[in-house]
């Protein structure tokens, strides 16, 4: 019937779509910033969750502090001054140390993870959180506090308010001279990366917050945040069926959104990245290995979206990107942490998706050349086309 042969077609053209698009594409650029061009955001507050209702809320960040380019404010924006703290594991942390990179201002403001699994923070109580490890082998990619000589996050909170009661999160923007907290909120945290450091950035004239698109980054970034940073956190915390149902249906309807929005731009504003691009990116590349299962958002996986996959490979292949994404910190925390979820702590194998494979996201700007060494792979994916196009005319002619 016509219906049934509507079905096939659809099947088709999905499982071709996926087929194809998976392997065909331009070759991975060695993308620099400077090429990609100029282009941030605020929002609600996103680094402490809380987890005490079934309609899961984040609670608001304490230390809101800025840096400042005039020399005798309390944080002038000055080299050397300042350590970024993050997790790996942790989106709001790594979305900071993206944009950090992305300046080009490692030089200028030093940084250092925790390790990935919450451990106790005192002896003296039960609370769990973000710890440093004893050594530079103990965990890889975490550092011992060389600043502090902290054994936790916690204690950095202590040192910078002995009467703090808020929650105990990553990223931490700290100053070394007056040793304190300047700022715990990553959407501000990026905002002065972006501009308060430029005169010591390597890369001063990238601007992830350009005013000809900051109204568009703006309405981008809530939604973004809302359903989809935010979102696979609301389902994965979801008390009660009808939560869950209204959080996942809002969070693959943006997703279904930003599909859409990619098939037609390079990034989320237009044909140049902004911070918007970081600020989902660092969701995207969890989703799969990650929220998909702990979070039970696996209706539809980032790999299964043509465009969000090519662009999640499109971003993660920009210099230095890839730098940020430890995958096994990532899994390590999200299964071994949240024992209301994974009481077992059993982490599963995964798909161990190659980031550096080919994108097709070049197809939106000619400014970014091919690498050379990809003409032959070209070719055999041009091969691999023909070969899929004539086994469809058969189908199709025997099908008719």
């Amino acid at each position: 019937s016509n219906q049934v042969l509507h079905a096939l077609l659809s099947s088709l053209e999905y499982n071709m779509e996926n087929l194809i698009f998976n392997q065909l594409g331009s070759c991975p650029s060695s993308v620099k910033t400077s090429d990609i061009g100029s282009a941030p955001f605020e929002i609600k507050s996103a680094s402490a969750m809380d987890m005490s209702n079934s309609d899961f809320a984040r609670t608001a960040t304490s230390f809101r502090n800025f840096v400042s380019q005039k020399p005798d404010s309390q944080f002038p924006a000055k080299a050397g001054r300042y350590h970024l703290y993050i997790s790996y594991a942790c989106p709001w942390a790594s979305r900071c140390l993206a944009i950090l990179i992305l300046k080009g201002l490692e030089k200028a403001i030093s940084f250092s993870s925790v390790q990935p699994l919450w451990r106790k923070t005192k002896e003296s109580d039960e609370h769990m959180g973000w710890v440093f490890p004893d050594s530079d082998t103990e965990v890889l990619g975490a550092d011992p506090d060389r600043l502090n000589g902290a054994k936790s996050i916690r204690e950095l909170y202590d040192i910078a308010s002995p009467n703090y009661t808020g929650k105990y999160t990553v990223p931490v923007l700290w100053d070394k001279k007056l040793k304190t907290i300047v700022n715990n909120e990553s959407s501000e945290i990026i905002r002065m990366f972006n501009t308060k450091f430029n005169h010591v950035a390597e890369n001063p004239s990238l601007d992830l917050y350009p005013p000809n698109l900051q109204t568009i980054i703006d309405d981008t970034n809530e939604w973004i945040h809302d359903d989809i940073n935010n979102g696979v956190y609301k389902c994965g915390f979801a008390t009660n069926q009808e939560t869950y149902d209204v959080a996942v249906k809002a969070l693959f309807h943006a997703l279904d959104r930003c599909e859409e929005t990619l098939r037609k731009q390079r990034f989320l504003c237009g044909n140049t990245l902004t911070e918007t691009d970081i600020r989902l990116f660092v969701t995207l590349i969890r989703f799969d290995e990650v929220y998909a299962v702990i979070f039970k958002c696996g209706k539809r996986l980032v790999r299964e979206y043509y465009n969000l996959f090519n662009y999640t490979k499109d971003i993660y292949q920009i210099a230095g990107l890839s730098s940020t994404v430890k995958m096994d910190h990532i899994k390590q925390n999200y299964y071994g942490s949240f024992p209301s979820l994974n009481p077992l702590e059993i982490i599963p194998l995964g798909t161990n998706i190659d980031y550096s494979w080919p994108h097709d996201r070049n197809r939106f700007s000619s400014e970014i050349p091919l690498r050379r060494d990809c003409a032959r792979r070209e070719l055999e994916h041009a091969s691999l086309v023909c070969e899929l196009s004539l086994i469809l005319l058969e189908i199709f002619g025997r099908l008719f």
